[in-house]
């Protein structure tokens, strides 16, 4: 048994052994998609440890920290990073077949060029040879991108953000990442939070205009876009933890947007309304601005209410959900189609089991000669894993094209996260391996080649009009 890491991972042919390291390996990253915090970007501190690297803000190791009974002072409470290292380090070994255990691995190797296993007995002895690395090499936030070869990172921010980090980033020309940020209007499309009215206050400032309805909440959120486009920015990220189309009309959409600012209750189904006029109305915001709509779909947030209030929001208490159907999301695409104002667009459902309905959603919609004007985006969340994006690829590629697909994204608050795009170049080119070794495609050595080259970086940068 091989108690170190293997750089064949996941590689189970000569053919894709080949393919991934003559062309995949060696791929710049675009990132386009994260949940990086811009500030420690800007102000590029080093890390103090390797317990702060894997465990600030990775609410994947805290549900499986959870799991074992760890006590959650080491998890989100106030131990030290140390403290919390070694916690973590009691599961790790345990957790086989959890994309984790993988991850780490990964990582280790990536960073530190350690290959071998983290047990309690070495786990200490491993802290402190992280440690002594980080303050030689001098690890910092930027350090840690840079030694991962991104060339663009995308936020994640809300109109009103002031986007003063990305601002300064960009007039710093010692960091060779690129740093942009997608434009997030949740908090405008959440009619029913009894934030809403306090938020378009919030807005009104951030646009420096009244808003008084629907209408001038759009006009609002588009001079935000605006904004955001000035720093490179032609990304929009549209979180929608559940969708159903209803027909409305505009009166109907005034009455309930002054509801909502009033903090009056609204039924399901004025917020069904609500939600299809706000995501149609956005996307022809996204198509004449020259933006790509991102629709991440499916989540149940805040299951564990209980904890949620003790510890938090995006702590490891959200789920999957699976009440949003194809038919509404198909019906908003069919209605932007009638008028001609379609925008790119990439659907992101969390529910993996029923990836297939959804690619051929995709496909049905790309039409006037524009490539992949719908398609499929990478597994995300709770799918981002190995069997996750071999389901995919297996699932899909009979019925949309995997060669248009842009690529991986890390979804992710950890700076060193970056090996996740490598996971999916390994597992893409293994299943191109695979389908080379069984005859079922005979193509030329060039074709592979761009094929792979297109995925890792190229299709993402075309797609999204990156200029880097």
């Amino acid at each position: 048994m091989n108690h170190t890491f293997s750089e064949e991972l996941f590689l189970s042919t000569e053919t894709g052994r080949r393919l991934y390291h003559s062309y995949a390996e060696t791929m710049p990253i675009i990132d386009y998609h994260c949940h990086l915090l811009p500030q420690e970007m800007y102000e590029n501190e080093e890390f103090e440890d390797l317990g702060e690297m894997w465990l600030k803000g990775d609410h994947y190791k805290w549900r499986a920290m959870r799991t074992f009974g760890i006590d959650e002072k080491y998890i989100t409470g106030d131990a030290s990073y140390h403290e919390k290292y070694l916690a973590f380090t009691k599961i790790l070994p345990r957790l086989i077949g959890n994309p984790i255990y993988i991850w780490c691995a990964l990582e280790l190797k990536r960073y530190f060029d350690i290959d071998e296993a983290v047990t309690e007995a070495n786990a200490e002895e491993i802290y402190q040879r992280t440690k002594a690395l980080i303050a030689e090499k001098h690890m910092t936030r930027r350090w840690c991108m840079e030694h991962s070869n991104v060339k663009l990172v995308s936020t994640t921010e809300d109109p009103t953000d002031t986007l003063e980090y990305h601002i300064a980033m960009a007039k710093d020309h010692s960091f060779t990442t690129k740093v942009i940020s997608a434009f997030r209007p949740d908090k405008a499309m959440f009619v029913g939070s009894d934030g809403f009215g306090a938020y378009q206050e919030a807005l009104a400032q951030a646009a420096g205009q009244s808003i008084e309805g629907f209408q001038d909440m759009l006009a609002a959120l588009e001079k935000r876009l605006q904004f955001f486009k000035s720093i490179g920015t032609t990304v929009s990220d549209d979180g929608v933890p559940y969708f159903k189309w209803e027909d409305y009309t505009p009166e109907e959409i005034g009455e309930i947007w002054k509801k909502a600012y009033a903090n009056t209750p609204l039924t399901e189904l004025e917020e069904d309304k609500y939600r299809s006029a706000f995501l149609f109305e956005m996307a022809r915001i996204y198509k004449r601005n020259g933006f790509v709509m991102q629709l991440h779909i499916g989540t149940y947030l805040d299951a564990n209410s209980t904890f949620v209030k003790k510890v938090g929001q995006s702590c490891g208490f959200d789920c999957t959900d699976d009440r949003s159907s194809v038919i509404s999301v198909g019906t908003l695409l069919d209605r932007l189609t009638q008028i001609g104002e379609l925008p790119k667009l990439i659907l992101y459902p969390l529910d993996g089991t029923k990836i297939e309905a959804w690619a051929v959603l995709a496909a049905g919609y790309c039409y006037n000669g524009v490539k992949a004007q719908v398609q499929l985006g990478a597994p995300w969340w709770f799918m981002d894993q190995a069997f996750g994006i071999q389901r995919q690829f297996e699932s899909c590629a009979n019925l949309y094209p995997v060669a248009l697909s842009v690529g991986m994204l890390t979804d992710s608050r950890s700076f060193i996260s970056y090996p996740r795009h490598e996971l999916y170049r390994r597992v893409l080119c293994d299943y191109f391996g695979r389908l080379i070794e069984r005859g079922e495609y005979f193509g030329s050595e060039e074709t592979v080649k761009q094929i792979i080259e297109d995925v890792c970086y190229n299709n993402v940068k075309e797609f999204f009009g990156f200029e880097i």
